[in-house]
């Protein structure tokens, strides 16, 4: 008599697969975090601000991850995971034409904004 499959469901079989280790980045990667506030009343501005960046920052030289996320618990915080290869190709970024565009709005739309570089230990 043949062994019957296994029919666990896709929930309970995703618990027991191993998980991926995580990459290890190049050695002079560089993690950007940035958190941003949206002032009274402009949450859904910056979103659609922050949500323009992303398509043309992750095709540019040295981007290895640009990432928006947004607060489950606040609508109007939103987080920026970066990775670059190096700490220079952030600084083209930051010469690019979408990002200055950004640059020119940001002060009408954002209360606060905090940012820190970050490099991976393991």
């Amino acid at each position: 008599m043949p062994k019957s499959k296994s029919r666990r469901s896709p929930k309970r079989a995703a618990r027991h697969r191993p998980r991926a280790a995580a990459a290890k980045l190049p050695k002079n990667a560089v993690t950007l975090v940035v958190v941003m506030r949206a002032k009274e009343g402009q949450h859904l501005l910056l979103e659609a601000e922050l949500r323009a960046l992303v398509t043309p920052s992750r095709k540019e030289e040295g981007c290895l991850r640009y990432d928006l996320h947004r607060s489950a618990d606040q609508p109007g915080i939103f987080l920026f995971h970066e990775v670059w290869e190096t700490r220079d190709h952030h600084t083209a970024h930051t010469r690019t034409p979408h990002f200055l565009r950004w640059n020119a709005r940001k002060d009408s739309l954002l209360a606060s904004r905090e940012a820190a570089f970050w490099q991976q230990l393991a």
